[in-house]
């Protein structure tokens, strides 16, 4: 596979399409706006249909039902317009309903600005909306993961028929990178969907998709179900990437594209000295909890620094994942403010514990 300079947001959008997207329904709002530009440019070439919807709550319906419908469904935006999403979201998850969704996050709350940020991490991993249900959540460090983990996000939804986000910060999805486009997939070869809504000629079983039930004695058992799937997730789908962690007496951990600042800052640290690493989480949910236990257990290791570009929230996570064996900091920038690596430094060698 050749190389290519493309954007993220254009990476993403025709990894999307070569993954087997067919239906996408947007709303514009930066700094996203190349995803649906690009689709309205591509989808209807490769066999799908691109429709600019009149607002985010219409587009997320929309998704509903061509999801529904058995096709490998999307939408786009950013922090606002994913909050406005966020009912037809969880109508979604509480139907079964595959479909992906990335939210390329911009700064906030409220309209906030436009430069990159991560202040998003609650609502995609908590559930932005009502009710008891998960989305499974990559987070993607790099152009060409933003690619790749597009093609396991509509595989994993396929498989767990549940909605799958790309969580990026605005860098993500505004710089440019070299990527190798993966070849485009058969549709043909793709699981089959008995469930989804084929239309019904007055024979056989009629299918129906709803996330009604009314009575407690039809919910309480479809939620436990529901909660047993996601421990089967946690076991089986929790990514991360470790780097220098093997040795390291100070941990950062950080994803997206502040992971990218840290390894800049475990080097500078190991240059001076300092047995720095870094766990990287690729997913948020399910969060890569055994990756901070191994550590956590170590002797050696002295504690965790998130690195977040938000008030701090992913920390959390990492504070249940070490379960009080180690200490653990933040170090953050927020309303669109990044940090450098210098900073992070300063931060460690200033008594991060």
């Amino acid at each position: 596979m050749a190389r290519q300079l493309m954007k993220g947001n254009e990476a993403i959008a025709e990894a999307a399409i070569r993954a087997g997207c067919r239906a996408f329904f947007g709303y514009p709002i930066t700094p996203q706006n190349e995803i649906p530009e690009y689709m309205a440019a591509h989808m209807a070439e490769n066999g799908g249909v691109f429709v600019q919807a009149e607002s985010e709550v219409a587009a997320i319906n929309m998704v509903y039902g061509a999801a529904a419908a058995g096709f490998r469904a999307m939408t786009s935006s950013s922090s606002p317009g994913i909050s406005l999403k966020q009912e037809g979201i969880s109508y979604i998850a509480a139907s079964d309903l595959p479909c992906v969704i990335v939210n390329i996050m911009r700064a906030g709350p409220g309209l906030g600005g436009i430069q990159s940020a991560q202040g998003d991490y609650f609502q995609a991993v908590k559930g932005g909306g009502h009710g008891d249900y998960k989305l499974l959540v990559f987070a993607p460090a790099s152009i060409q993961e933003a690619v790749d983990l597009m093609f396991v996000a509509f595989d994993k939804a396929d498989q767990y028929r549940m909605p799958a986000m790309i969580l990026g910060d605005g860098m993500i999805g505004q710089m440019m990178e070299p990527v190798e486009l993966p070849p485009a997939v058969d549709l043909q070869s793709l699981p089959e969907k008995p469930w989804c809504l084929r239309g019904w000629d007055g024979q056989g079983e009629r299918r129906i998709v709803s996330s009604l039930r009314i009575q407690p004695e039809d919910l309480e058992p479809y939620l436990n179900e529901q909660m047993k799937k996601w421990e089967r997730i946690k076991e089986d789908e929790a990514r991360a990437e470790e780097y220098r962690a093997e040795d390291a007496e100070i941990l950062l951990t950080a994803y997206g594209t502040p992971a990218r600042i840290c390894k800049s800052a475990v080097e500078i640290l190991r240059a001076e000295g300092i047995k720095a690493g870094l766990i990287r989480p690729i997913t948020l949910f399910p969060f890569p909890d055994r990756a901070f236990r191994y550590h956590a257990a170590r002797p050696e290791v002295k504690g965790f620094v998130s690195v977040e570009l938000s008030t701090g929230q992913m920390i959390e996570d990492v504070r249940l994942a070490v379960d009080g064996k180690k200490p653990v900091s933040f170090f953050g920038r927020c309303g669109g403010a990044v940090m450098s690596e210098d900073e992070i430094v300063a931060f460690v060698k200033g008594g991060a514990f």
